[in-house]
């Protein structure tokens, strides 16, 4: 389960009491609510839907799927229609591919998402075998689903525009300086990663 309000605050207090940077952008903007996200191969597979298309039309696209393959979404009931059945659903043949993908490494057993190493960049290294899902997909998953609290997604933009106003900086740093920048907030830099999204979107930073 993703990290929960209470440990949200928590994390980002002690962040705050050693950050009195952070301390004030938090009594600026107040503290992010959680993000959680079910645990299991299902989250990526709407990951895979909804990329690079509306909220609305990946909305539409999932309810057409689960009509189609039942609410559990069972992997080998996906792997088991054919190429015009899915497009009627509305998954293009590259979204096709990424989801066999998926769906192939879940029913061989070689991707078990009860069963991901500890550590965070081989949990990562894991994920990103399936095809479309990149680093970022996979920290993502990694914070919402499973709430690993020091996930720190320093490729996302949002969280570089962030980081760069909340430390002032004259521009937007990039991920290398991100990744650099967010080692200060180790082990709670998942925390801090929710609370730059939270901050992205407040007028008061």
């Amino acid at each position: 389960m993703g990290l929960t309000n209470v440990q949200l605050r928590q994390h980002l207090d002690a962040v705050a009491a050693e950050d009195k940077t952070v301390a004030a952008a938090i009594e600026r903007c107040g503290y992010p609510e959680e993000r959680i996200r079910p645990t299991g191969y299902q989250t990526l597979l709407r990951t895979i839907v909804g990329q690079q298309v509306s909220v609305a039309a990946a909305t539409s696209v999932w309810n057409k799927l689960e009509a189609e393959l039942g609410e559990e979404m069972q992997a080998h009931e996906l792997l088991a229609r054919d190429f015009d059945t899915l497009r009627a659903c509305g998954l293009s043949r590259q979204k096709q591919g990424y989801a066999r993908s998926l769906c192939e490494l879940v029913s061989s057993g070689e991707l078990q998402f009860d069963n991901l190493p500890d550590d965070d960049e081989a949990a990562i290294l894991e994920l990103t075998r399936i095809k479309g899902i990149g680093r970022w997909s996979a920290e993502i998953y990694l914070l919402f689903a499973e709430g690993r609290q020091d996930i720190w997604p320093a490729g996302d933009l949002a969280v570089q525009e962030a980081v760069g106003r909340l430390l002032g900086l004259p521009e937007r740093p990039s991920e290398k300086e991100t990744r650099v920048l967010g080692d200060k907030w180790r082990p709670y830099r998942g925390a801090m990663a929710i609370f730059t999204w939270h901050t992205y979107n407040s007028a008061a930073l």
